[in-house]
């Protein structure tokens, strides 16, 4: 079955997301755990500690956090498995709608991708 890849950008330092937002959130983290969908996932901490390591004209650079220039973060991710792109696009949109009930004060932007397992293209 297809995996996919969701992840959560936002600003950062917003304040912490409305209670309604968590218990939505983990109804409905819940049942796709239930029934298999939800794979693993989780919140990421701000960037105050974040490590980034570029490599740039053959050279490893070191970067710490926090990053100034930053205008989005990655927020928070999952790993999940459905039969279809298209379940998997559905279901993405209502954990958007999600944040738009609950949160509706903040722009977030939920981002989907399918997981490669090798050198097949996406959908196979």
């Amino acid at each position: 079955m297809p995996r996919f890849m969701g992840f959560v950008r936002m600003e950062e330092n917003i304040g912490t997301p409305p209670q309604s937002l968590f218990e939505a959130m983990d109804a409905h983290i819940g049942e796709r755990a239930a029934d298999g969908r939800f794979v693993d996932g989780g919140g990421l901490y701000g960037t105050e500690d974040a490590v980034n390591f570029v490599v740039r004209g053959g050279e490893v650079s070191r970067v710490d956090g926090p990053y100034a220039e930053a205008k989005e973060i990655v927020g928070g991710w999952s790993i999940m498995e459905y039969a279809t792109v298209e379940d998997a696009v559905a279901d993405m949109q209502v954990f958007a709608e999600l944040h738009a009930t609950h949160w509706p004060e903040v722009t977030v932007v939920s981002t989907l991708r399918q997981i490669s397992t090798g050198p097949e293209a996406p959908g196979d």
